[in-house]
């Protein structure tokens, strides 16, 4: 979430702790759902559904439970989840941009909408943040898949357009049309990547004070617990001296 990578405050995205993981799989399988929903169900000939079943493993979600999801999306009474986006404004002038799948868009606009005005936030119009964003495919794999000369050398050889490498993770940005290319060519020399999607990526990344940061952090929050959200992008910048004392607090 922070770090002195530009990409690590484009999402948030809570780590899969125990008293968390019934959740994340949850959004994991309705991603999958509706990936296999949208294409055909074998994960080699669709895309969507080969990144959110490696996204799905990355975090140990059980094979059974993938493929009862894939199976779900092909079923003739497969739930219809709608894929909507949110825009809107957090504290210290933060531009947020929210990812949902739904089965009912009133609900779920409703529930947002509440989040952040509960949390120090406001719900904009379509279009009134995302001008803030790039539209960018992200790649990312743990530190210890390559060194970062190699994991450099080959995703700008399979097309990436930018690689930043830090002692976590190695994060490969690409156009959009390109993600899946490039991920496939990574998969091939390094094996499955942590994940591989479609990501917002802020333009200029606004800093944040710790007072700001401590309200956002609860409006992120509140906004993953939402059991429609799947993902959550922001243009804010939290230094790490300042998660670290808001982590002790």
């Amino acid at each position: 979430m922070a770090g002195h990578s530009k990409f690590k405050n484009i999402m948030y995205r809570k780590g899969a702790q125990d008293a968390k993981r019934a959740k994340l799989f949850a959004k994991l399988a309705r991603e999958i759902t509706v990936a296999a929903k949208m294409g055909l169900p074998d994960p080699e000939m669709n895309p969507r559904l080969r990144t959110a079943v490696q996204a799905a493993r990355a975090q140990s979600m059980p094979k059974d439970r993938i493929e009862r999801a894939i199976a779900s999306g092909q079923g003739s009474d497969a739930e219809n989840y709608e894929e909507v986006r949110y825009e809107g404004f957090g504290p210290g002038g933060t531009a947020l941009i929210v990812e949902a799948l739904t089965d009912n868009r009133n609900r779920t606009a409703s529930d947002i909408r509440t989040i952040f005005s509960k949390n120090g936030g406001n719900l904009g119009e379509t279009g009134s943040a995302n001008f803030l964003f790039d539209r960018i495919g992200l790649i990312i794999y743990k530190a210890d898949a390559a060194s970062a000369d190699a994991m450099f050398e080959a995703a700008v050889e399979a097309g990436a357009e930018n690689v930043e490498s830090d002692d976590e993770s190695h994060e490969i940005a690409t156009a959009p049309d390109d993600l899946h290319a490039v991920a496939r060519a990574l998969e091939d020399r390094f094996g499955p990547p942590e994940s591989a999607k479609l990501a917002w990526q802020a333009k200029d990344p606004v800093p944040v004070s710790e007072e700001d940061a401590a309200k956002l952090l609860r409006l992120l929050n509140a906004l993953e617990d939402n059991d429609d959200v799947q993902e959550v992008y922001g243009n804010y910048a939290i230094s790490d001296e300042i998660l670290e004392r808001l982590e002790a607090a």
